[in-house]
């Protein structure tokens, strides 16, 4: 029988610590959507990163994208997993590996969500492997949190911050 959908391009591309896949469909047959599906170099089984609702029946070309975000450094695949409505699956892999690469410079990102009530993510990257550290501190220049202080090799990081403990204000 048709397939459910027809794949005419699956790409890749990175930028940073952010992977954006974009695929095009010529037809579409009972499409309910797109799991997209991520495996690193040292994991044993693929993990869920997303969903993208399909268009159901369309003989039409139809443009999907996904970002893929906040990723540590290393090699990854990724395949997507359509499901029709009635649960019938099939897979499509990407052809070639994406590598999200070592940071060229030291960078701390602006904190998300800002505002924040009650905690908030910070990110940041360390260009070269040594010494880090991360403090909070308050609008009167009070040292109010450590979030990071220790060696760290080259790579992309993340750091909680809660505030729950604190009164409102300017950090």
């Amino acid at each position: 029988g048709a397939l459910p959908v027809e794949l005419i391009s699956f790409t890749a591309s990175a930028s940073d610590r952010d992977v954006t896949l974009n695929w095009a469909t010529s037809s579409e047959l009972n499409n309910s959507h797109f799991n997209i599906e991520r495996k690193s170099e040292n994991a044993a089984g693929w993990v869920n990163a997303g969903t993208v609702t399909g268009n159901g029946t369309s003989n039409a070309t139809h443009t999907y994208s996904f970002t893929d975000r906040n990723l540590s450094s290393g090699k990854f695949n990724y395949r997507l997993k359509q499901t029709d409505f009635n649960g019938n699956f099939e897979y499509f892999n990407l052809s070639s590996e994406v590598e999200i690469g070592s940071p060229s410079k030291y960078d701390l990102s602006q904190n998300y969500p800002n505002p924040f009530n009650p905690s908030t993510k910070i990110n940041y990257s360390v260009a070269k492997s040594g010494f880090v550290s991360i403090k909070v501190f308050d609008n009167l220049g009070r040292q109010v949190a450590t979030l990071v202080n220790e060696n760290k090799s080259e790579g992309f990081y993340s750091a909680d911050f809660s505030g729950l403990n604190l009164t409102s204000g300017l950090y």
